[in-house]
Order: structure tokens, then C-alpha cells, then sequence
């Protein structure tokens, strides 16, 4: 299954929550979730009972969406998780947060992973001085991430800094907002990453 392309704010009224697809416009209250609060369709306004397989279903759905990873990478990093030691849910979350593109979201220089992803892709963003353009990259604790000399003066990445100053930054990063670069100082503990995923459902699911 291909990556997500369509209207992102679509799924989030679908799945009933914020998942961070729409950054600035989330930020300033304009979002179509905030603007109708149930799910899109005629029939949108209906409560409907959910099954249990539904609830895991759902639970999957957002973490993909929120990460911006397919199908196939998302069973990949599952398998991985479940061979490591300690809870698989909770590995499988620090391994998604370990991604490139996410932890360049997280730096604050880009005001959604799919943007943070797009900088990848086109080659702006450096991994201890070297040009790294896989957004799954996984990023060690220690390593240098930063923004390219060219690219230091793109108004997105400028104005994505700006808005740190309401959002704040995540604790497992350290940033120097003017010269643009940032240090993974350590992988987070699951309690730290706040999101809307429940992953103990993800497991049950993938455990069938």
C-alpha cells in the first residue's frame, strides 16, 4: 500500500484527532477538524459502534498518518521492534522517532513531518556535515542535524523556527535556532513523545 496522498484533513476528522497534518493552519484554529468535528460524509455525524478489531484498526491508522510511513514500512519497523528487547510498542515508538525526517520536524524546522520529509528529499538537510535525503535514515543519539548553508534563508524553514516559540521543542533535542542546526542528544522515553496513539493496540493487531 502506497503512502497517503489525499486530503489530510480528511483523515484526522475521520480518525477524530489531531495528528499534526496541517501545522500553521492547526496552530491558528482553522482547521477542518477543529471547524467540524466528526467525521466527513453524510453520514459523518453518527456515532457508530466500533469492534475491537476496529479500535486496533484505527490506532495503526494514526500512527502511519502521523509519521507519514506505508503499509510495508510500518510492518517493517513492527518486526524490527518486536525482536528488540523491552515493550514493542514503546520501541516501535522511538524507532518512528528516530526517523530523519521526523526528527527534523521535531527540531523545528519544518512545521509538519510531510514538509520535514519534502527538505529531506530535496537535499537540505545534513547528518553531521554530509547530505542525507532518505527520510527513514535513522537518527543515533549525538548526531548533528542541520539545515544547508543555500537553504538557511528559506522563508518556510525561517517562519517553521518562528512558530517554535508557541509549540516549544521536544526535550531529546538540542537546538540553536540561529545557526539552524540541532543535536539528537538522546532516543525519548515513550512517556516523553506525546501523541494520540494508544501502540498496545497496534501490537494486539500485528500478534493475530
Amino acid at each position: 500500500m502506497a503512502r497517503y496522498r489525499g486530503p489530510r484533513e480528511r483523515i484526522e476528522r475521520r480518525l477524530g484527532v489531531d495528528l499534526g497534518l496541517k501545522g500553521e493552519r492547526r496552530l491558528s484554529g482553522k482547521s477542518a477538524l477543529e471547524r467540524r468535528p466528526y467525521a466527513p460524509g453524510q453520514h459523518g455525524r453518527r456515532r457508530a459502534k466500533i469492534s475491537e478489531y476496529g479500535m486496533q484498526l484505527r490506532e495503526k491508522q494514526k500512527a502511519k498518518f502521523m509519521y507519514g510511513v506505508s503499509e510495508k514500512q510500518f510492518r517493517k519497523l513492527f518486526q524490527e521492534a518486536a525482536r528488540k528487547d523491552g515493550n514493542t510498542g514503546e520501541v516501535l515508538i522511538q524507532l518512528l522517532e528516530q526517523r530523519l525526517d521526523n526528527v527534523v520536524y521535531r527540531m523545528g524546522f519544518a512545521t509538519t513531518r510531510a514538509f520535514a520529509r519534502q527538505l529531506v528529499n530535496h537535499g537540505h538537510i545534513l547528518v553531521d556535515g554530509k547530505r542525507v535525503d532518505i527520510p527513514s535514515y535513522r537518527v543515533k543519539p549525538g548526531q548533528k542535524i542541520e539545515v544547508k548553508e543555500k537553504s538557511k534563508k528559506n522563508p518556510q524553514i525561517l517562519r517553521s523556527i518562528e512558530l517554535t516559540n508557541q509549540t516549544g521543542i521536544v526535550d531529546w533535542v538540542d537546538v540553536d535556532k540561529e545557526k539552524l542546526f540541532g543535536i539528537f542528544t538522546r532516543i525519548p522515553e515513550r512517556e516523553e513523545v506525546k501523541i494520540p496513539v494508544e501502540e498496545r493496540f497496534i501490537v494486539e493487531l500485528y500478534s493475530k
